[in-house]
């Protein structure tokens, strides 16, 4: 579904990729793993279209994708969950999720998936009417996610979804993805926490100062020697 090929990107004359290069497949869990600064959140930029890459290539669903603006990119299916959640915090709940659908041109169908999205979180049904910057930390995140999903997209891509939130709201939130996942939809997380990442997906790869440098299913990710030690402690 995804392709990136040699893909090179950079803020001015600060180069932050080189030549990275990944796959993920339809129907796949990718897990981007590394350490602050390795260029995970840099690469969902770039693919996403809010960075335009040095060199490389990024084709999507058979199509080039390179340098796309970001409209064409969304609308193309992907759609990209930012670290920090940006909401809107002075618009309400529900008007941060149908934020979402703003592409889309179908009002009735529309409607039938904020009520999905509600069904997937609950706190969030009780919650429409109130401005999302009131919303907890857990709240936000899925209000968050909620509005990538209201895009229907079909690539989700979410940058750390768990950066500061507590374990059971965290356990909700992989409960979910594996909920979404199991109807259909297409997975690349950028994810502090390897161990939760990768025991939830089907393949990762490891970012380390701007290169690819480990790939492989994720039980062999888990397995493999270097990433025990640099990621999990052991």
């Amino acid at each position: 579904m995804l392709k990136v090929e040699n893909l090179s990107a950079a803020y001015g004359q600060v180069q932050v990729l080189w030549d990275v290069s990944l796959e993920v497949h339809q129907g796949e869990i990718v897990a981007l793993i590394g350490s602050n600064g390795a260029g995970k959140s840099t690469l969902l930029s770039t693919i996403s279209g809010l960075m335009k890459p040095r060199a490389g290539a990024l084709t999507f669903d058979g199509r080039d994708i390179t340098g796309a603006p970001t409209d064409q990119i969304a609308r193309s299916g992907i759609a990209h969950v930012p670290q920090g959640r940006h909401l809107f915090a002075g618009l309400t709940v529900k008007e941060n999720l149908l934020m979402g659908a703003y592409t889309r041109r179908d009002g009735p169908h529309v409607q039938k998936d904020l009520a999905w999205v509600l069904d997937l979180f609950p706190s969030l049904q009780r919650r429409l009417a109130m401005p999302a910057g009131r919303l907890s930390g857990g709240e936000q995140q899925m209000c968050a996610v909620g509005r990538g999903l209201m895009a229907r997209p079909k690539l989700l891509m979410i940058d750390e979804f768990s950066l500061g939130l507590a374990p059971i709201v965290v356990e909700q939130l992989v409960e979910t993805i594996q909920t979404i996942n199991q109807e259909g939809l297409t997975l690349l997380i950028v994810e502090q926490d390897v161990q939760v990442a990768l025991e939830h997906a089907h393949r990762g790869y490891v970012l380390e100062t701007g290169h690819i440098v480990l790939s492989g299913d994720a039980q062999s990710l888990l397995d493999n020697e270097h990433v025990r030690g640099a990621y999990l402690g052991v």
